[in-house]
């Protein structure tokens, strides 16, 4: 039987003496696209965030690729090499960095934090922007990008170093009915044979277009 990409045992967060996540339990097998689905502040975006190393946890663990997280305090950044190239996000703002072209902000992180050389970063940026649709705006700077293509960029920069585990924090709150079927359909083709997806959306149209399960959050545990 093939291991999951994401097993979450246990999970409790706190923040301010408030329970957040109540003891969550999930699997996420490799090539399914599983979206958390549940009314604003019920803890999606936590979920995602505590599985990507940014947020710490009170309880319970989280494995991607082989490679677990503890409870207690965010481990250094010293320790978290294996772990940062089996995870990526891309949040719902995008956050690009806005003095940096589209192609070097795929690049920065595969030339300074993995050690690609210059020319091995580049074709792996206009790779993924040919496949995304956007190899046309490469030079562009993020405020010359529409919503749609500012968010194929972030896509791009969190499959430049190959996640087995890509999560993607409402990424359809900025665009239009038209462009969510054609998101949906980007995503679904993003899974593969050794990568999952977890998605947090309050989008049920957007979920049921493009997930293969969908969980549904409630006062912090599975429902």
């Amino acid at each position: 039987m093939t291991a999951p990409t994401l097993s979450i045992r246990g999970l409790r967060v706190e923040r301010g003496g408030r329970q957040i996540i109540s003891g969550v339990d999930l699997d996420v097998a490799p090539g399914e696209v599983c979206a958390l689905m549940g009314v604003s502040g019920v803890g999606k975006t936590t979920i995602l965030r505590v599985v990507a190393a940014l947020e710490p946890f009170s309880a319970g663990s989280v494995v991607v690729g082989g490679v677990r997280l503890e409870p207690g305090p965010l481990p250094p950044q010293s320790r978290l090499g294996r772990f940062r190239t089996n995870v990526e996000m891309v949040f719902q703002g995008h956050a690009l960095f806005e003095h940096l072209s589209a192609s070097d902000n795929v690049t920065l992180a595969l030339e300074h934090v993995l050690g690609w050389d210059g020319e091995r970063a580049r074709s792996r940026a206009v790779e993924l922007f040919e496949s995304l649709g956007v190899g046309h705006r490469a030079d562009a700077l993020p405020r010359d990008l529409s919503g749609g293509e500012a968010q194929r960029v972030a896509i791009a920069r969190a499959l430049a170093p190959d996640p087995v585990l890509l999560l993607l924090d409402e990424p359809t709150s900025a665009l239009d009915s038209a462009r969510r079927s054609a998101v949906a359909e980007m995503v679904r083709s993003l899974a593969g044979a050794r990568r999952a997806l977890l998605i947090s959306t309050h989008d049920e149209e957007f979920a049921q277009a493009c997930a293969h399960r969908v969980i549904r959050l409630d006062g912090g545990v599975i429902v």
